[in-house]
């Protein structure tokens, strides 16, 4: 597999094809983490209105789009979000480059950080977000949740 990590364009036309990634990715989510998650309200024009707020980046393998991820700049780092690879193509360091061009992306704009959260319930994705650098900050819970839902994890960039 030859993958290649390239931003989204202002042009880009194949939302389709990302939101059908994304609900790939997210499926095994379901049944596992409570509340659900969010990627079950996002539409196509959903993605379209991120993408204007945000930088995307996608995964590409040939034509074919493999992973996403897309990050919300603030005033002294960068949230990190819908970071999503095909099933069959996970375990081959998708991921790491994704959140790398999301890096050099905040460090280009002088950012110190990168900040996501991620599900309580997920510790698969709290130990490869640790193995990339990051650490937990916080707990906090979806509205209407007494216990903590979500951990939020940083990372310090250099």
């Amino acid at each position: 597999m030859t993958v290649t990590i390239d931003r989204i364009p202002a042009d880009f036309g194949r939302w389709d094809e990302v939101l059908a990634l994304i609900m790939r990715a997210f499926a095994f989510m379901d049944g596992i983490i409570d509340p659900p998650s969010s990627a079950h309200l996002l539409t196509v024009d959903a993605l379209r209105d991120k993408a204007g707020r945000e930088t995307g980046f996608v995964a590409l393998d040939g034509d074919r789009i493999v992973g996403c991820v897309f990050a919300l700049e603030r005033a002294d780092d960068f949230y990190v979000g819908k970071l999503a690879v095909l099933p069959d193509c996970q375990g081959q360091g998708l991921g790491r480059r994704l959140m790398r061009a999301v890096e050099n992306l905040a460090l280009d704009r002088g950012k110190a950080a990168l900040e996501l959260q991620t599900r309580i319930e997920l510790t698969a994705n709290h130990a490869a977000f640790a193995r990339l650098g990051f650490h937990e900050t916080d707990r906090t819970a979806h509205e209407g949740y007494a216990r903590p839902t979500s951990i939020t994890m940083r990372k310090t960039l250099s």
